[in-house]
């Protein structure tokens, strides 16, 4: 699955690089059979990220739950459906929306497959706390409900469709999911490693962040843009409290957990700028920062969340030590800067040079992942140095 995603982050940044370059004329612009923007919507908010998301989980319910490992046919039958659909869906972007609409009904194939292997693990495991797999569950639903309105907005052309699967995808499938994954994992791998570390996992973390991401979807459907700070306030003051209590500070002593630590610090940024933009809204009736709140979440929280996590479980799965070597140091925190790159581009001032600022994003981008994929993906592919099985 790790493969995949990689493979699927570089494809999908260098075919918004093509985008963009034709764009701005520097480069070709070739014909796509749904608008660009909206590619880009499946591929980066249902593309990579969903490899990554169970690749992971498929590896980890059974630990959590105590339940047996996923079965290895099914791995492979859910990997292959995911990925002729992704193959599908560029081949469909770039000539006709018949197969468009057969590379995503092919993702709705590959992500059943998939989910129900991990509902199988959780009815049949033993363990009695159940409540992260449980938000998981509902978060996995969400997302292939999410590509079925992507679906039903290519059959039917009706735009709320459209905004439903884009802003779903973000607030309902991809935050909840990375949340809770932190809420389970960075203090425990700080635990692990920091001394006298006090493990704080608080138990209204997850129903605060699941009333939040409810109620910014739906102001944001009804286009109460202004008003999301309902909701994204307390969120933002969960995220920033946890990177605290969480010792944001301490874990920068050790890169591979420092990365897990400074991508969670990206949520409480994103936050904080959709709050901003709320305010303004309110004082001023104008989208003063643009989408620079969005590329935060996106860029930042995500992307460098999905790579520090990635780069710590193919480590391990690879039998090799647990250390981010300074390639990898530096690979993550280019997404960092690039992230403010895109941010920049939305400020006032620098709205004029847009879309140059976003190629320049967007190849940078390239370049410093190039060297992260260059490094990995050799590990997924080869057996472990350590000798063991896996």
């Amino acid at each position: 699955m790790f493969f995949g995603g990689i493979l699927q982050l570089l494809l999908t940044i260098g075919w918004w690089l093509n985008e963009l370059l034709g764009r701005s004329g520097i480069g070709i612009t070739i014909p796509t059979a749904i608008a660009s923007t909206w590619g880009h919507v499946i591929l980066m908010v249902y593309g990579f990220p969903t490899f990554f998301i169970f690749g992971f989980l498929m590896t980890t319910y059974p630990r959590w739950m105590n339940g047996q490992p996923i079965s290895y046919h099914r791995y492979v039958l859910a990997f292959g459906l995911l990925i002729t659909a992704v193959l599908l869906i560029y081949i469909g972007l770039l000539t006709n929306k018949a197969i468009l609409i057969t590379g995503i009904i092919l993702l709705l194939m590959g992500w059943g497959v998939a989910f129900y292997a991990l509902l199988q693990v959780y009815w049949q495991a033993p363990a009695r706390d159940k409540h992260y797999e449980s938000v998981l569950n509902f978060a996995l639903l969400a997302g292939w409900l999410g590509v079925l309105a992507y679906f039903w907005w290519l059959v039917t052309e009706q735009h709320f469709f459209l905004d439903l699967a884009r802003h779903a995808g973000v607030w309902l499938y991809l935050l909840p999911i990375l949340i809770t994954v932190c809420h389970r994992m960075i203090p425990y791998f700080s635990s692990c490693v920091l001394p006298h570390y006090q493990v704080v996992q608080p138990s209204w973390s997850l129903p605060l962040m699941g009333i939040s991401v409810i109620g910014h979807l739906i102001l944001e459907m009804q286009g109460l843009f202004a008003w999301r700070l309902i909701f994204d306030i307390p969120l933002m003051l969960l995220a920033f409290h946890h990177s605290f209590f969480w010792d944001l500070k301490r874990s920068l002593t050790i890169r591979l957990l420092a990365m897990l630590h400074i991508a969670f610090l990206w949520l409480g940024i994103a936050l904080l700028l959709y709050n901003i933009q709320s305010l303004v809204l309110l004082w001023s009736g104008q989208f003063l920062l643009g989408r620079a709140p969005l590329h935060a979440l996106t860029i930042g929280f995500i992307t460098s969340l999905i790579i520090g996590m990635s780069s710590r479980v193919i480590l391990g799965h690879s039998g090799r030590v647990l250390v981010a070597d300074n390639l990898t140091w530096f690979c993550f925190l280019s997404v960092s800067v690039i992230a403010w790159l895109r941010i920049a581009a939305e400020l006032p001032g620098l709205d004029k040079m847009n879309l140059m600022i976003n190629i320049v994003t967007a190849g940078s981008w390239l370049i410093c992942l190039l060297p992260w994929f260059l490094r990995y993906m050799p590990m997924i592919l080869r057996a472990r140095v350590d000798g063991r099985a896996g």
